[in-house]
């Protein structure tokens, strides 16, 4: 909550707190009116001296939470400091990959491999029309290089493109 609010509101409680004193004040003025005549004839009661004094101290309290609501109604704002921060993200650098010491046939699978990420054994076969057991050495050596990953999937297997 802002402070000119909290000082609307210590003023506002201010004046309904006044408005209670004048009220007790008159209640209890009408009340001393009524036993001390009682007592000491029409004459002067000390308990209006008593009263007066209450009202007066009252008054002053009243008058603190007053000043208190004007200090923070009129009082500067705390200023908001808003840091933006901008965060970097440094790209992944690709790695090149030498292919230069593979043979026509490995760069061929390779490239089928990098293009889909991620390959089934048995389209790569389909796709080059190369043998089970020349695809398996294929891809047996482009693993041990470190170039790719062969993952089993139920009856076949998963060539993955490896990007570290």
């Amino acid at each position: 909550m802002e402070n000119k609010y909290v000082g609307y509101m210590l003023i506002g409680i201010s004046v309904l707190i006044i408005v209670i004193i004048f009220m007790y004040k008159s209640t209890l003025t009408d009340f001393v009116d009524a036993s001390c005549t009682l007592a000491h004839g029409k004459e002067y009661c000390p308990m209006y001296d008593t009263i007066s004094q209450q009202t007066y101290l009252a008054l002053v309290i009243v008058g603190i939470l007053v000043i208190v609501g004007l200090v923070l109604i009129f009082s500067k704002p705390q200023i908001q400091t808003i840091v933006k921060t901008r965060t970097i993200e440094k790209k992944p650098e690709k790695k090149v990959v030498n292919v230069s010491d593979l043979k026509n046939e490995e760069k061929r699978v390779f490239e089928l491999i990098k293009e889909s990420k991620a390959i089934f054994q048995a389209d790569l076969i389909e796709k080059t029309g190369f043998g089970k057991a020349k695809m398996t050495r294929i891809i047996d050596r482009l693993e041990g290089k470190g170039f790719v990953e062969r993952k089993r999937r139920g009856m076949t297997n998963v060539v993955v493109f490896k990007e570290d």
